[in-house]
Protein backbone atom coordinates (compact mmCIF):
# COMPACT_ATOMS: atom_id res chain seq x y z
CA UNK A 1 0.00 0.00 0.00
CA UNK A 2 1.39 3.44 -0.94
CA UNK A 3 1.72 6.40 1.36
CA UNK A 4 -2.03 6.95 1.12
CA UNK A 5 -2.93 3.85 3.21
CA UNK A 6 -6.12 5.01 1.76
CA UNK A 7 -9.23 2.91 2.12
CA UNK A 8 -12.81 2.91 1.03
CA UNK A 9 -15.27 5.07 2.85
CA UNK A 10 -16.50 2.07 4.90
CA UNK A 11 -13.01 0.86 5.71
CA UNK A 12 -11.95 4.32 6.77
CA UNK A 13 -14.62 4.45 9.48
CA UNK A 14 -13.34 1.19 10.96
CA UNK A 15 -9.65 2.08 10.85
CA UNK A 16 -9.46 5.80 11.38
CA UNK A 17 -11.61 8.23 13.34
CA UNK A 18 -10.40 11.81 12.93
CA UNK A 19 -13.93 13.14 13.33
CA UNK A 20 -14.77 11.83 16.77
CA UNK A 21 -16.16 15.24 17.63
CA UNK A 22 -18.60 14.98 14.73
CA UNK A 23 -19.95 11.68 16.03
CA UNK A 24 -20.36 13.16 19.52
CA UNK A 25 -22.27 16.18 18.31
CA UNK A 26 -24.74 14.13 16.34
CA UNK A 27 -25.62 12.34 19.57
CA UNK A 28 -26.90 15.64 20.89
CA UNK A 29 -23.95 17.30 22.56
CA UNK A 30 -23.25 20.91 21.68
CA UNK A 31 -20.06 22.80 21.03
CA UNK A 32 -19.23 26.47 21.22
CA UNK A 33 -17.63 27.64 18.00
CA UNK A 34 -15.38 30.63 18.46
CA UNK A 35 -14.63 31.79 14.95
CA UNK A 36 -12.48 34.69 13.90
CA UNK A 37 -12.88 36.64 10.70
CA UNK A 38 -10.22 35.23 8.45
CA UNK A 39 -9.30 36.50 5.02
CA UNK A 40 -8.58 33.17 3.36
CA UNK A 41 -8.02 33.75 -0.35
CA UNK A 42 -10.57 31.65 -2.23
CA UNK A 43 -10.83 31.82 -5.98
CA UNK A 44 -14.40 31.42 -7.19
CA UNK A 45 -14.25 33.25 -10.45
CA UNK A 46 -17.60 34.38 -11.71
CA UNK A 47 -18.16 37.54 -13.72
CA UNK A 48 -20.18 40.37 -12.24
CA UNK A 49 -23.01 39.50 -14.63
CA UNK A 50 -23.00 35.90 -13.42
CA UNK A 51 -22.91 37.04 -9.81
CA UNK A 52 -26.06 39.05 -10.50
CA UNK A 53 -27.69 35.94 -11.94
CA UNK A 54 -26.92 34.08 -8.72
CA UNK A 55 -29.81 36.01 -7.16
CA UNK A 56 -32.19 34.63 -9.71
CA UNK A 57 -35.77 35.86 -10.06
CA UNK A 58 -37.76 33.12 -8.39
CA UNK A 59 -41.49 32.77 -7.94
CA UNK A 60 -42.98 31.89 -4.60
CA UNK A 61 -46.41 31.21 -3.20
CA UNK A 62 -46.39 33.07 0.10
CA UNK A 63 -49.01 33.28 2.81
CA UNK A 64 -48.64 36.31 5.06
CA UNK A 65 -50.58 38.27 7.58
CA UNK A 66 -50.06 41.24 9.84
CA UNK A 67 -50.44 41.02 13.57
CA UNK A 68 -50.16 43.44 16.46
CA UNK A 69 -48.38 42.07 19.50
CA UNK A 70 -48.03 43.70 22.86
CA UNK A 71 -44.45 44.10 24.01
CA UNK A 72 -44.85 41.86 27.04
CA UNK A 73 -46.49 39.22 24.81
CA UNK A 74 -43.54 39.20 22.45
CA UNK A 75 -41.03 39.02 25.29
CA UNK A 76 -42.96 36.07 26.74
CA UNK A 77 -42.84 34.27 23.39
CA UNK A 78 -39.09 34.88 23.06
CA UNK A 79 -38.49 33.45 26.52
CA UNK A 80 -40.62 30.40 25.69
CA UNK A 81 -38.82 29.89 22.38
CA UNK A 82 -41.91 30.19 20.19
CA UNK A 83 -40.33 33.31 18.71
CA UNK A 84 -36.83 32.22 17.81
CA UNK A 85 -33.77 34.36 17.12
CA UNK A 86 -31.52 32.28 14.83
CA UNK A 87 -28.00 31.47 16.01
CA UNK A 88 -26.12 32.73 12.93
CA UNK A 89 -25.85 36.15 14.57
CA UNK A 90 -22.72 38.22 14.40
CA UNK A 91 -23.41 39.47 17.86
CA UNK A 92 -25.56 42.19 19.35
CA UNK A 93 -24.49 45.34 17.51
CA UNK A 94 -26.63 47.97 19.22
CA UNK A 95 -25.08 49.77 22.15
CA UNK A 96 -27.06 50.48 25.28
CA UNK A 97 -28.03 53.96 24.07
CA UNK A 98 -29.47 52.55 20.84
CA UNK A 99 -31.50 50.04 22.83
CA UNK A 100 -32.58 52.69 25.34
CA UNK A 101 -33.84 55.04 22.62
CA UNK A 102 -35.89 52.25 21.07
CA UNK A 103 -37.50 51.50 24.43
CA UNK A 104 -38.03 55.22 25.00
CA UNK A 105 -39.91 55.41 21.67
CA UNK A 106 -42.32 52.76 22.93
CA UNK A 107 -42.76 54.57 26.24
CA UNK A 108 -43.51 57.81 24.39
CA UNK A 109 -45.97 56.12 22.06
CA UNK A 110 -43.91 56.83 18.94
CA UNK A 111 -44.17 54.55 15.89
CA UNK A 112 -41.40 52.00 15.42
CA UNK A 113 -40.52 49.77 12.44
CA UNK A 114 -42.33 46.51 11.86
CA UNK A 115 -40.79 43.14 12.64
CA UNK A 116 -40.63 40.30 10.10
CA UNK A 117 -41.13 36.73 11.26
CA UNK A 118 -41.15 33.53 9.20
CA UNK A 119 -43.37 30.67 10.31
CA UNK A 120 -41.60 27.32 10.27
CA UNK A 121 -43.77 24.68 8.60
CA UNK A 122 -42.62 21.81 10.82
CA UNK A 123 -42.67 23.38 14.26
CA UNK A 124 -44.96 26.39 13.93
CA UNK A 125 -42.26 28.50 15.59
CA UNK A 126 -41.63 32.02 14.37
CA UNK A 127 -38.13 32.73 13.09
CA UNK A 128 -36.95 36.33 13.43
CA UNK A 129 -36.06 37.52 9.94
CA UNK A 130 -35.81 41.23 10.73
CA UNK A 131 -35.99 42.85 14.15
CA UNK A 132 -33.37 40.98 16.11
CA UNK A 133 -31.81 44.09 17.68
CA UNK A 134 -35.18 45.40 18.81
CA UNK A 135 -36.35 42.10 20.26
CA UNK A 136 -33.06 41.42 22.05
CA UNK A 137 -33.15 44.93 23.50
CA UNK A 138 -36.61 44.28 24.90
CA UNK A 139 -35.70 40.90 26.31
CA UNK A 140 -32.59 42.33 27.96
CA UNK A 141 -34.58 45.19 29.44
CA UNK A 142 -37.28 42.90 30.81
CA UNK A 143 -34.61 40.55 32.20
CA UNK A 144 -32.90 43.53 33.82
CA UNK A 145 -29.48 42.62 32.40
CA UNK A 146 -27.58 44.25 29.55
CA UNK A 147 -26.29 41.03 28.04
CA UNK A 148 -23.07 42.38 26.41
CA UNK A 149 -21.70 43.45 29.81
CA UNK A 150 -23.87 41.34 32.15
CA UNK A 151 -24.60 44.50 34.13
CA UNK A 152 -27.93 45.98 35.10
CA UNK A 153 -29.83 47.41 32.15
CA UNK A 154 -30.89 50.94 33.02
CA UNK A 155 -31.92 53.39 30.33
CA UNK A 156 -29.25 55.80 29.09
CA UNK A 157 -29.39 58.89 26.90
CA UNK A 158 -33.17 59.23 27.10
CA UNK A 159 -35.78 61.63 28.48
CA UNK A 160 -35.01 62.61 32.09
CA UNK A 161 -38.25 60.94 33.21
CA UNK A 162 -36.78 57.59 32.17
CA UNK A 163 -33.04 58.13 32.48
CA UNK A 164 -31.36 55.57 34.73
CA UNK A 165 -34.49 53.46 35.21
CA UNK A 166 -34.55 49.67 34.84
CA UNK A 167 -37.72 47.80 33.92
CA UNK A 168 -38.51 47.18 37.57
CA UNK A 169 -37.59 50.77 38.37
CA UNK A 170 -40.13 52.26 35.98
CA UNK A 171 -43.15 53.96 37.48
CA UNK A 172 -46.17 51.65 37.51
CA UNK A 173 -47.97 53.62 34.83
CA UNK A 174 -44.85 53.64 32.60
CA UNK A 175 -44.36 49.92 33.03
CA UNK A 176 -47.97 49.27 32.03
CA UNK A 177 -47.57 51.59 29.04
CA UNK A 178 -44.51 49.64 27.88
CA UNK A 179 -46.15 46.26 28.49
CA UNK A 180 -49.18 47.29 26.43
CA UNK A 181 -47.23 49.04 23.66
CA UNK A 182 -47.91 47.53 20.25
CA UNK A 183 -45.34 46.18 17.82
CA UNK A 184 -46.61 45.42 14.34
CA UNK A 185 -45.40 42.07 13.03
CA UNK A 186 -45.56 40.63 9.53
CA UNK A 187 -45.65 36.83 9.60
CA UNK A 188 -45.09 34.95 6.36
CA UNK A 189 -44.91 31.32 5.34
CA UNK A 190 -43.69 29.83 2.09
CA UNK A 191 -46.24 27.49 0.52
CA UNK A 192 -44.38 26.82 -2.74
CA UNK A 193 -41.81 25.60 -3.52
CA UNK A 194 -42.17 23.23 -0.60
CA UNK A 195 -38.74 21.57 -0.66
CA UNK A 196 -36.89 24.43 1.02
CA UNK A 197 -37.42 27.82 2.59
CA UNK A 198 -35.71 29.81 -0.15
CA UNK A 199 -38.12 32.74 0.20
CA UNK A 200 -36.82 33.23 3.73
CA UNK A 201 -33.32 33.24 2.24
CA UNK A 202 -34.39 35.94 -0.23
CA UNK A 203 -35.93 38.10 2.49
CA UNK A 204 -32.83 37.78 4.67
CA UNK A 205 -30.63 38.82 1.78
CA UNK A 206 -32.72 41.83 0.82
CA UNK A 207 -33.20 43.10 4.35
CA UNK A 208 -29.45 42.86 4.95
CA UNK A 209 -28.41 44.45 1.65
CA UNK A 210 -28.08 47.91 3.16
CA UNK A 211 -25.49 46.99 5.76
CA UNK A 212 -22.73 44.42 5.86
CA UNK A 213 -24.20 41.85 3.52
CA UNK A 214 -24.60 38.32 4.79
CA UNK A 215 -22.91 35.55 2.86
CA UNK A 216 -25.20 32.90 1.32
CA UNK A 217 -24.04 30.30 3.85
CA UNK A 218 -24.71 32.62 6.80
CA UNK A 219 -28.26 33.00 5.53
CA UNK A 220 -28.69 29.25 4.99
CA UNK A 221 -27.45 28.64 8.51
CA UNK A 222 -29.98 31.14 9.83
CA UNK A 223 -32.89 29.75 7.82
CA UNK A 224 -32.06 26.13 8.72
CA UNK A 225 -31.06 26.95 12.27
CA UNK A 226 -32.08 23.54 13.55
CA UNK A 227 -31.55 20.14 12.04
CA UNK A 228 -28.83 17.67 11.27
CA UNK A 229 -27.41 19.27 8.11
CA UNK A 230 -26.45 22.52 9.81
CA UNK A 231 -24.86 20.69 12.73
CA UNK A 232 -23.08 18.24 10.46
CA UNK A 233 -21.53 21.03 8.38
CA UNK A 234 -20.27 22.70 11.53
CA UNK A 235 -18.70 19.46 12.75
CA UNK A 236 -17.18 18.40 9.42
CA UNK A 237 -15.70 21.88 9.23
CA UNK A 238 -13.60 20.98 12.29
CA UNK A 239 -12.00 18.00 10.54
CA UNK A 240 -8.29 18.43 11.26
CA UNK A 241 -7.15 17.54 7.74
CA UNK A 242 -9.64 19.96 6.22
CA UNK A 243 -8.49 22.67 8.60
CA UNK A 244 -4.89 22.06 7.55
CA UNK A 245 -5.90 22.63 3.94
CA UNK A 246 -8.28 25.56 4.37
CA UNK A 247 -6.65 27.28 7.36
CA UNK A 248 -6.71 26.58 11.08
CA UNK A 249 -9.17 29.29 12.07
CA UNK A 250 -12.79 28.76 11.09
CA UNK A 251 -14.14 31.36 8.70
CA UNK A 252 -16.65 33.57 10.49
CA UNK A 253 -18.37 34.23 7.16
CA UNK A 254 -18.91 30.45 6.78
CA UNK A 255 -17.23 30.19 3.37
CA UNK A 256 -15.47 27.02 4.53
CA UNK A 257 -18.80 25.43 5.44
CA UNK A 258 -20.24 26.41 2.08
CA UNK A 259 -17.39 24.60 0.32
CA UNK A 260 -18.26 21.41 2.21
CA UNK A 261 -21.93 21.85 1.31
CA UNK A 262 -20.93 22.43 -2.30
CA UNK A 263 -18.90 19.22 -2.49
CA UNK A 264 -21.69 17.15 -0.95
CA UNK A 265 -24.37 18.70 -3.15
CA UNK A 266 -22.44 17.94 -6.33
CA UNK A 267 -21.53 14.43 -5.17
CA UNK A 268 -25.16 13.50 -4.57
CA UNK A 269 -27.00 15.68 -7.08
CA UNK A 270 -24.62 16.75 -9.85
CA UNK A 271 -26.93 15.25 -12.47
CA UNK A 272 -29.73 17.52 -11.22
CA UNK A 273 -27.69 20.71 -11.24
CA UNK A 274 -29.35 23.82 -12.63
CA UNK A 275 -27.87 27.26 -12.27
CA UNK A 276 -27.81 29.50 -10.34
CA UNK A 277 -25.49 27.79 -7.88
CA UNK A 278 -26.93 29.63 -4.89
CA UNK A 279 -30.41 28.18 -5.57
CA UNK A 280 -28.98 24.70 -6.08
CA UNK A 281 -27.24 24.84 -2.69
CA UNK A 282 -30.32 26.35 -1.03
CA UNK A 283 -32.44 23.49 -2.33
CA UNK A 284 -29.97 20.79 -1.33
CA UNK A 285 -29.63 22.10 2.22
CA UNK A 286 -33.38 22.58 2.51
CA UNK A 287 -34.17 19.05 1.35
CA UNK A 288 -31.62 17.57 3.76
CA UNK A 289 -31.99 19.86 6.74
CA UNK A 290 -33.44 17.03 8.84
CA UNK A 291 -30.94 14.21 8.35
CA UNK A 292 -31.47 10.79 9.86
CA UNK A 293 -28.45 8.97 11.27
CA UNK A 294 -27.95 6.91 8.13
CA UNK A 295 -27.83 9.98 5.90
CA UNK A 296 -25.55 11.81 8.31
CA UNK A 297 -23.14 8.90 8.53
CA UNK A 298 -23.04 8.55 4.76
CA UNK A 299 -22.33 12.24 4.13
CA UNK A 300 -19.69 12.34 6.86
CA UNK A 301 -18.07 9.21 5.43
CA UNK A 302 -17.91 10.69 1.93
CA UNK A 303 -16.36 13.95 3.05
CA UNK A 304 -13.96 12.55 5.67
CA UNK A 305 -12.58 9.76 3.52
CA UNK A 306 -12.11 11.98 0.51
CA UNK A 307 -10.38 14.77 2.37
CA UNK A 308 -8.16 12.16 4.07
CA UNK A 309 -6.91 10.90 0.71
CA UNK A 310 -6.35 14.42 -0.57
CA UNK A 311 -4.44 15.55 2.49
CA UNK A 312 -2.43 12.34 2.71
CA UNK A 313 -1.28 12.57 -0.90
CA UNK A 314 -1.29 16.28 -1.76
CA UNK A 315 -0.97 18.00 1.60
CA UNK A 316 -2.01 21.51 2.59
CA UNK A 317 -1.54 22.89 -0.92
CA UNK A 318 -4.48 20.90 -2.27
CA UNK A 319 -7.05 22.57 -4.53
CA UNK A 320 -4.64 25.38 -5.39
CA UNK A 321 -3.65 25.38 -9.06
CA UNK A 322 -2.19 28.80 -8.27
CA UNK A 323 -1.60 30.28 -4.83
CA UNK A 324 -5.24 30.43 -3.77
CA UNK A 325 -7.81 27.75 -3.03
CA UNK A 326 -10.02 27.42 -6.10
CA UNK A 327 -13.61 26.53 -5.21
CA UNK A 328 -14.32 24.94 -8.60
CA UNK A 329 -11.19 22.78 -8.35
CA UNK A 330 -12.28 21.82 -4.86
CA UNK A 331 -15.80 20.71 -5.74
CA UNK A 332 -14.78 18.74 -8.85
CA UNK A 333 -11.76 17.00 -7.30
CA UNK A 334 -13.78 16.07 -4.24
CA UNK A 335 -16.60 14.60 -6.34
CA UNK A 336 -14.28 12.79 -8.74
CA UNK A 337 -12.25 11.23 -5.94
CA UNK A 338 -15.31 10.35 -3.84
CA UNK A 339 -16.73 8.47 -6.82
CA UNK A 340 -13.47 6.56 -7.15
CA UNK A 341 -13.47 5.67 -3.44
CA UNK A 342 -16.96 4.24 -3.79
CA UNK A 343 -15.40 1.35 -5.72
CA UNK A 344 -12.79 0.52 -3.10
CA UNK A 345 -9.60 1.72 -1.44
CA UNK A 346 -6.78 3.52 -3.21
CA UNK A 347 -3.70 1.39 -2.69
CA UNK A 348 -1.10 3.58 -4.38
CA UNK A 349 -0.97 7.18 -3.22
CA UNK A 350 1.80 8.00 -5.70
CA UNK A 351 -0.39 7.09 -8.67
CA UNK A 352 -3.20 9.20 -7.29
CA UNK A 353 -0.86 12.16 -6.88
CA UNK A 354 0.32 11.78 -10.49
CA UNK A 355 -3.30 11.79 -11.68
CA UNK A 356 -4.02 14.86 -9.57
CA UNK A 357 -0.96 16.71 -10.88
CA UNK A 358 -1.90 15.90 -14.47
CA UNK A 359 -5.41 17.24 -13.87
CA UNK A 360 -3.96 20.50 -12.54
CA UNK A 361 -2.31 21.19 -15.90
CA UNK A 362 -5.19 19.95 -18.07
CA UNK A 363 -6.25 23.08 -19.96
CA UNK A 364 -9.84 21.91 -20.47
CA UNK A 365 -10.16 21.34 -16.72
CA UNK A 366 -8.59 24.69 -15.87
CA UNK A 367 -10.90 26.46 -18.32
CA UNK A 368 -13.90 24.89 -16.57
CA UNK A 369 -12.50 26.12 -13.24
CA UNK A 370 -11.92 29.65 -14.52
CA UNK A 371 -14.62 32.16 -15.35
CA UNK A 372 -18.26 31.16 -15.38
CA UNK A 373 -17.74 28.34 -12.90
CA UNK A 374 -21.44 28.22 -11.95
CA UNK A 375 -22.55 27.58 -15.52
CA UNK A 376 -24.14 24.19 -16.09
CA UNK A 377 -21.74 23.12 -18.86
CA UNK A 378 -18.69 24.23 -16.87
CA UNK A 379 -19.85 22.24 -13.83
CA UNK A 380 -20.57 19.16 -15.91
CA UNK A 381 -17.22 19.38 -17.76
CA UNK A 382 -14.97 19.76 -14.73
CA UNK A 383 -16.70 17.02 -12.72
CA UNK A 384 -16.53 14.61 -15.67
CA UNK A 385 -12.82 15.39 -16.21
CA UNK A 386 -12.01 14.90 -12.50
CA UNK A 387 -14.01 11.66 -12.38
CA UNK A 388 -12.17 10.33 -15.44
CA UNK A 389 -8.78 11.41 -14.08
CA UNK A 390 -9.14 9.29 -10.92
CA UNK A 391 -11.15 6.38 -12.35
CA UNK A 392 -8.08 4.29 -13.17
CA UNK A 393 -6.15 4.92 -9.96
CA UNK A 394 -5.45 1.55 -8.23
Amino acid sequence: MGEAGIGTNEEFHRRRRPNKRWCTLLRGDSFKMEAQVLDIPIEDRRTEEEDAQEVAPLRFAISSYGADYTVDGLVKRIREGSVYIPPFQRGFVWDIKDASRFIESLLLGLPVPSIFLAKEPDTGKLLVVDGQQRLLSLRNFYDGIWEPTRREFSLKGVDPNYEGRSYKGLRDEDRRRLDDAILHVTVFKQDEPSEDQSSVYQVFERLNSGGKKLTPQEIRSAVHHSGGMREMLQCLNRNEEWRSIYGQEEDARMRDQELILRALAFYYDADKYKSPLVSFLNGFMGRHKDLDKGQSDDMARVFSNTIHVIYGSIGASAFRPTRVLNAAVFDSVMVGLARRLDRGPITDGAVFKSAYDALMIDQAFLDACGRGTAGEERVKTRIELATAAFAGVP
